[in-house]
């Protein structure tokens, strides 16, 4: 939402380091029972509890991005599951570390006497052997074990690992039994003397995470046999040191465990090039560390991160391909060693203007692929219809890209793509390149803001606009519809 003047990220980084007390607490941190937390739920008085911290968030009101009622709908309860739904990517303790109020206090566990008892006589009856008087009894005992062994299994044993070493090399392979695994599940990186490779598997994921006692060579080596579901992971020696083990388990180390509930994961990028695409826009090039692995699916984004006169600032960003293919004969190849990212230059942004004033050869702090976004939601497609605004357009590419290469039941694909004037339309003659060459592609240009000489389109996102162009191919063709750009702009085209 709009901001009052003075109330940007930069502002409230300042307030933060005033010195003035946020959490009004005078320095004390306190220990905060439900019922306390209920208590302070107006805007003028507001906590949140954000995974067992709590915050009072009163003073940063006018500052969020989101606005004050998005906060309020937190207000004096638990917000981490809303927190995770719209922006887990936050780093929200350096963001609120001067609002801090302290933990929420832990509820006592109740057991009933009843309970209790009816526990101890179960354990009581257990044997250690089966007997003839307890037969049911242990029968129910065996059938809990099944079923606790069962889940172990899953949830542990599901994913397995072994690795073996010769004088030069060693050799991890994890044995993920899912089928259809591919190089896109498979995130690898080897740095500051740590192993850590994440293999994805839906909302879940499996990580292998030690800390390596001996020198690596730089470059790794990905194998996957996609059949059978096995990651092999392939790492040189710097010396010909015979390894007594792989190295020291971290916390994550050997998990197979919900994503979400996994802190995001950054490794440090290179910027290798900075290309001006409109006079306000600019295609950033970031190179892979040579011992990182990993593919960004179509749909997925990233999260940038730096810090910023002392505060971690964290921003999503969807990569995209370096030029728009206008030839779909083979399937579209990937650039795994980069990563391209289009973003817009806000003159009073805080992190773009950071990242516009990085030189050749800085780096930044790139995360593993984020998003819900799968494939298989375009694979029997016959119309595929993308609306876009501004910077809205990048997560297009890849997936027109994609349709237009390997969806063999599409039939048409068309982007609307939305800009104040002509001066703001990304890629343009790639874009009529591409309506040119192949015949099933369209892209129809609206400006709200045109000069008088502009013959297209005019005008905002609305019905009655979409309706001219929303259309079947055929009477029951399958449709997707995929939409991005600003909030209100996304809003009024899902109504």
């Amino acid at each position: 939402v709009p901001l009052k003047p003075g109330r940007s990220l930069m502002d409230w980084i300042r307030l933060t380091k005033s010195g003035k007390d946020l959490a009004g607490l005078k320095g004390r941190l306190i220990e905060v029972t439900e019922d306390e937390l209920a208590k302070h739920n107006r805007k003028e008085d507001c906590w949140i509890c954000i995974r067992g911290l709590v915050y009072n968030v009163t003073p940063y009101m006018e500052y969020h991005p989101g606005g004050e009622d998005e906060l309020m709908k937190a207000a004096g309860m638990d917000g981490t599951d809303l927190f995770d739904q719209v922006h887990r990517w936050v780093n929200y303790e350096s963001m609120l570390k001067e609002c801090l109020v302290g933990r929420m206090a832990l509820k006592p566990v109740s057991v009933s006497k009843g309970e209790l008892a009816s526990l101890l006589v179960v354990l009581a009856r257990i044997p250690p052997a089966p007997v003839a008087s307890c037969a049911s009894t242990w029968q129910q005992f065996r059938l809990i074990l099944k079923v606790l062994v069962c889940l172990v299994y899953f949830l542990y044993l599901f994913y397995s690992y072994d690795w073996f070493q010769t004088d030069s090399l060693i050799t991890i392979v994890i044995y993920t039994k899912q089928k259809d695994m591919n190089a896109e599940l498979v995130i690898v990186d080897c740095q500051d003397k740590r192993l850590r490779g994440e293999i994805i598997m839906n909302d879940y994921s499996y990580v292998l995470e030690v800390g390596r006692y001996f020198n690596l060579q730089l470059k790794i080596l990905i194998k996957i046999a996609e059949k059978i579901g096995k990651v092999e992971i392939n790492l040189k020696k710097k010396d010909n040191v015979h390894w007594k083990m792989l190295g020291q388990p971290l916390e994550s180390h050997n998990t197979f465990i919900k994503r979400k509930n996994r802190g995001l994961f950054y490794r440090k990028c290179k910027l290798v090039s900075k290309t001006e695409v409109t006079h306000d826009t600019k295609l950033f090039c970031f190179k892979l560390p040579k011992s990182t692995h990993f593919q960004i699916p179509t749909g997925q984004h990233v999260y940038l991160k730096q810090v910023i006169a002392g505060t971690e600032v964290v921003k999503p960003y969807t990569p995209l391909l370096p030029f728009l293919p206008l030839d779909f004969k083979e399937p579209s190849c990937h650039d795994s060693a980069n990563i391209y990212l289009m973003i817009k230059i806000y003159p009073s942004g805080l992190f773009t203007q950071a990242l516009d004033h990085l030189q050749i050869g800085d780096c930044i702090s790139i995360s593993n692929p984020e998003g819900n976004f799968k494939k298989s939601q375009v694979e029997a497609v016959e119309d595929l219809i993308l609306l876009a605004a501004g910077t809205g357009f990048t997560p297009m590419v890849k997936l027109l890209s994609f349709a237009l290469a390997e969806v063999v039941s599409l039939r048409t694909a068309k982007l609307i793509f939305f800009n104040k004037t002509e001066d703001d339309i990304l890629w343009r003659n790639q874009l009529e390149q591409l309506a040119l060459k192949d015949e099933r592609f369209e892209v129809q240009f609206v400006l709200s803001e045109p000069t008088k000489d502009w013959v297209g389109k005019r005008g905002r996102i609305s019905s009655s606009l979409l309706s001219g162009f929303v259309r079947r191919s055929g009477k029951e063709s399958k449709v997707l519809i995929c939409i991005c750009g600003p909030i209100p702009f996304t809003e009024k085209g899902v109504q």
